[in-house]
């Protein structure tokens, strides 16, 4: 079938919104009419080439949508379904059948290469095949992705903002939820007050933690975060942040969260904890980044430093908690969204990477 999709051709190139052709859903797959998709940082990285994504490819991993057709043997899903799209995984190593998926060993390979099954590459434009992104490729107006990809949801739910739930929101608030599980009263410090970041801050308000320290460059985002549940805001390009957290708190933070990437940013991160503190390690440096600790620090603070990827989420179970929360004004996520759309695609992306909007939204044309 024909599409309409952003497809990215080279290295740091602009999108190229173009028809392209979409093979029919197999055994296990479904075929989703997307409604929107959420942009990410991690979309960007694809773009530029920092992580190995073979191209051309059509991106987009935080895509919401209409189940339009369903491949033999589904079963979670049909016709007509509202649902929300996230990563793929393969369902068959240890990491998955132990219930952590997000750890798949087959995750950078059906991820950022595409071209395994679970699907294989199932878009091509005169010929030649497209790379598949996160299994789903949502910048476009129909997707290809596994049953395993989709979570069903509430058909009282927006689909116009659900996407960014299948990735950078579900990341930043289950690394709250899922991952440091802090107790109400708990503090804890976000690094990086982007889609990901205020999305932590804004889960660990939800279940009581303060006080809740937003730390960022730029006044307009730790604005937000005051208004998102931030009790305290630190601006890092004035301050020093360890300093300040040192000062407010004593021995420092229960928890921080880094979200930026920036080798130096997480060295704050750790260095704000206090003893027996944990640091959920989310922002994705260029590979190959390193970073200096202080090792007796971490030793005799007995701190904890923790990868986090996906949130340690089970979509199916996590994203229907978040929309639950915000149902109740518990986690206002929609305040992070301004639309977009598809022909609009590199102002959104450029419009993200100046911090003038923190989540774009792509809406599709049907």
């Amino acid at each position: 079938m024909e599409i309409k999709a952003a497809v990215t051709t080279a290295k740091g190139s602009p999108f190229s919104v173009e028809h392209v052709q979409l093979e029919e859903p197999k055994e296990g797959e479904v075929l989703v009419k997307v409604v929107a998709s959420g942009t990410c940082h991690t979309d960007m990285v694809a773009r530029d080439q920092e992580y190995p994504v073979p191209l051309p490819a059509v991106l987009g991993h935080e895509g919401a949508g209409v189940v339009e057709k369903v491949g033999g043997g589904v079963k979670s899903v049909a016709e007509g379904d509202h649902v929300v799209l996230s990563f793929a995984y393969c369902g068959r190593c240890k990491s998955c059948l132990t219930g952590h998926p997000y750890v798949c060993e087959n995750f950078s390979e059906l991820n950022f290469v595409g071209d395994s099954p679970n699907p294989p590459r199932r878009i091509h434009r005169d010929g030649e095949y497209l790379t598949t992104f996160f299994g789903q490729s949502s910048f476009a107006t129909y997707a290809l992705t596994s049953e395993q990809n989709v979570v069903k949801v509430d058909r009282e739910a927006d689909l116009n903002i659900l996407g960014p739930l299948g990735c950078g929101i579900q990341t930043g608030a289950g690394a709250v939820l899922n991952t440091l599980k802090p107790q109400a009263g708990s503090s804890i410090a976000c690094f990086g007050c982007g889609a990901v970041g205020l999305s932590a801050l804004m889960a660990a308000r939800a279940v009581g933690c303060t006080p809740i320290i937003a730390i960022d460059v730029h006044d307009q985002r730790l604005q937000l975060a005051k208004e998102l549940g931030a009790t305290h805001t630190i601006n890092g390009k004035d301050e020093d942040a360890v300093e300040v957290i040192r000062k407010l708190l004593g021995t420092g933070v229960k928890y921080s969260v880094e979200t930026t990437g920036v080798p130096a940013v997480l060295r704050q991160a750790v260095e704000s904890l206090t003893f027996m503190g944990m640091a959920a390690v989310i922002g994705a440096p260029p590979f190959g980044a390193t970073v200096e600790l202080d090792i007796n620090d971490v030793l005799l603070q007995e701190k904890t430093i923790r990868g986090v990827i996906e949130g340690d989420s089970i979509p199916q179970v996590f994203i229907p908690q978040l929309i639950a929360l915000y149902k109740e004004g518990l986690f206002p996520f929609d305040k992070l969204i301004r639309f977009y759309e598809l022909d609009e695609i590199n102002e959104a992306i450029k419009d993200s990477e100046t911090g003038v909007t923190i989540k774009p939204v792509i809406r599709m044309p049907h």
